[in-house]
């Protein structure tokens, strides 16, 4: 999904730094204008590497205000907890003063990409959708941001 996703922004003009969590940093968020987080799903909430990446992150909080921020997650199973997952990510970019996106209501229109196991064609359209929608957000953001 995340190779999907980062593809997809390439593809729409964006800069792109795809990192595992084990490899990205608070210099990573900081340079982003837009950020795009996923995580498989365990007992309805993203991993422990992904909380303990978000939870350091503590320190470039007010740096992160205004960007735009996006989720995905995979779970084992459809009913996996994969909404709670998702609202999670999105609610600690709330935390940081980040504008929340979800995906487009062309491709489902609900909080972030989705799968259930390896992504399939729907799940492509919606990691496509939302690579789109972050970044015209993130554009539009950062075009206003010069302007004021």
């Amino acid at each position: 999904m995340a190779e999907i996703i980062a593809d997809a922004a390439g593809k729409e003009g964006a800069e792109v730094r795809l990192k595992e969590v084990a490899d990205a940093s608070n210099d990573d968020l900081i340079w982003a204008d837009g950020i795009v987080i996923g995580s498989p799903v365990y007992f309805g909430l993203p991993s422990s590497e992904i909380k303990k990446f978000i939870d350091d992150s503590i320190s470039v909080r007010r740096q992160l205000e205004n960007k735009v921020g996006a989720a995905f997650v995979s779970s084992g199973h459809r009913t996996g907890g994969r909404e709670t997952a998702i609202m999670a990510l999105l609610g600690a970019f709330i935390v940081h003063g980040m504008v929340v996106c979800g995906d487009p209501i062309s491709s489902g229109g609900h909080y972030g990409a989705v799968a259930s196991g390896s992504p399939d064609e729907r799940c492509t359209q919606e990691c496509i959708g939302l690579a789109r929608k972050v970044v015209m957000l993130a554009t539009k953001l950062k075009a206003d941001s010069v302007c004021s």
